[in-house]
């Protein structure tokens, strides 16, 4: 027969192996979780979401240098003045849709940015000079689309680089943060 004293022994034996197995399974369910949670993270934010910091004043006044942007990258279809983050000549850019395919971009010598016709200055403040490169009136070729920045007399844009290829548009800018200050 076992004595009190024994059987306390061995109780607090099969107790103290039975709470390190509930650590460890506790342990282990917490990184699973971790994983879970940065592998979530790491899907959001390479395929669905887009964050990056603004590179000069391309947009100004309305996204300044040093701003942040997030864009979503699921959107495939863009509306006119839909602001986007796209790719030219290597680098990252961001711009507002003035033309989609098959529109028909004027630019003339007084600044005045016609798209079909209509005039299209609205709440611009800079005028919109024609480039070399392009000859206008010009007509925006299929899977593309024609991108100007806000600040018009300071950026690099469609009259630089072309029409933009549909596959480089990255996608529609949903929320700026502003950085400056901090």
């Amino acid at each position: 027969m076992l004595t009190a004293k024994k059987k306390e022994t061995i109780s607090s034996i099969i107790t103290s192996r039975r709470n390190r197995v509930l650590d460890r399974k506790g342990y282990v369910n917490l990184v699973l979780r971790v994983v879970f949670l940065a592998l979530a993270g790491w899907i959001m934010f390479t395929w669905v979401f887009l964050i990056t910091q603004v590179r000069g004043n391309e947009m100004f006044p309305a996204v300044k240098d040093g701003d942040l942007v997030i864009a979503f990258r699921l959107q495939r279809e863009y509306a006119k003045n839909d602001v986007v983050v796209y790719t030219a000549d290597g680098k990252t850019h961001i711009g507002r849709i003035v033309a989609r395919a098959t529109d028909v971009v004027t630019l003339d010598d007084s600044g005045k940015l016609l798209v079909n016709g209509t005039d299209q200055a609205g709440e611009i403040l800079y005028p919109t000079y024609a480039k070399e490169g392009i000859d206008y009136p010009y007509k925006v070729p299929v899977d593309h689309v024609f991108i100007l920045g806000d600040y018009r007399t300071q950026t690099e844009d469609s009259r630089d680089f072309g029409p933009i290829p549909m596959e480089n548009v990255e996608g529609k800018v949903i929320t700026i943060l502003r950085r400056r200050g901090l």
